[in-house]
């Protein structure tokens, strides 16, 4: 099947990251030398780690990111995650709202083709909030330290949303606030180019992702950046997952038991599952349950299953 990833940054460290994320490791010096001078001065600002955007196993991926820098995202960033030395199957969809960057990595894309041994990258004009891709075509969204740029993130986010596939995932880098950004800060025009200016405190940043759909969310990466006016501002790296709930909950008579490690755990709509306990849960409970990033973690037991022949199979002895 058919592979897009989309993917707009704005930072070499970040597409560094990035690439090691979805390559489960690949050495930064073996990235960067895939990578051609020309462009290393169109990168700026937070940070992205690659592991955490791992490709292997997905069908078709996308990534976002419009924003005055996010030539070095749309264009090189697309080809270099792929740049671990395999031939990916599938695109790489670099997306800017600028002709000139567009420009930029239009010129340079037979260079770093040349460098991966093959050219993925499908370029875009669009911006954050109206990317140029069809609904649920995508099964990765990327964007690195652009969404701070948009004045509108519910938007960006639901764009996110709307071309991901069900139990796609989203990969996002970007600054946040220790706590609610000032005023005066907010409209300080050099900062803007900094992703300061418009960050969100991290508790609003993930609120918002939730908003949109977004399950499982999970902070993989967080570094401090830099103080500002006496207030903190650091580079996260969040992970989130798409579920399309269904028009109605249904109960069917399937349970999920937990795992472990922890004693118990409760999920983005308050069902708690205290570890070893079995648990009725809806049709919906169960499609998410099944899939990243609680796949491994529970047992799902289908209707008029006996949960002792369960244990049996995959839980340690007394955990039911």
């Amino acid at each position: 099947m058919r592979r897009e990833l989309a993917v707009r940054s704005v930072e070499l460290r970040n597409l560094v990251d990035l690439s090691r994320e979805l390559h489960e490791g690949a050495g930064e010096e073996a990235l960067l030398d895939r990578v051609i001078t020309s462009v290393m001065g169109h990168f700026v600002v937070s940070r992205l780690r690659s592991s955490s955007a791992d490709s292997a196993g997905s069908s078709s991926r996308a990534g976002a990111g419009c924003g005055p820098q996010s030539m070095g995202g749309a264009g090189v960033e697309s080809l270099c995650v792929y740049s671990d030395g395999r031939v990916p199957t599938g695109r790489a969809i670099g997306v800017d709202m600028t002709d000139p960057m567009l420009g930029v990595a239009g010129q340079n894309r037979a260079k770093v083709a040349q460098n991966l041994g093959y050219d993925v990258v499908d370029f875009r004009k669009g911006f954050l909030e109206e990317v140029p891709a069809e609904d649920r075509s995508v099964d990765l969204v990327t964007s690195n330290c652009v969404i701070n740029l948009s004045a509108d993130k519910p938007r960006v986010f639901a764009e996110m949303w709307r071309i991901l596939k069900d139990h796609g995932r989203i990969v996002v880098s970007d600054i946040v606030a220790d706590r609610a950004v000032p005023p005066d800060l907010k409209v300080n025009v050099h900062l803007w180019g900094e992703c300061i200016s418009g960050a969100l405190s991290e508790d609003e940043f993930l609120a918002e992702l939730e908003k949109a759909g977004f399950y499982g969310l999970a902070v993989l990466e967080k570094s401090f950046w830099k103080e500002v006016e006496g207030h903190d501002f650091y580079s996260v790296t969040v992970r989130g997952f798409k579920f399309q709930k269904s028009k109605g909950c249904v109960y069917q008579g399937h349970r999920a038991l937990y795992l472990g490690p922890y004693a118990s755990v409760m999920d983005e709509e308050g069902h708690l599952f205290p570890r070893g306990q079995t648990i009725e849960i809806c049709t919906d409970t169960l499609a998410k349950l099944s899939h990243e990033p609680y796949a491994g973690s529970f047992v799902l037991l289908e209707p008029g299953t006996d949960v002792r022949q369960a244990c049996a199979v995959a839980c340690s002895p007394g955990c039911c």
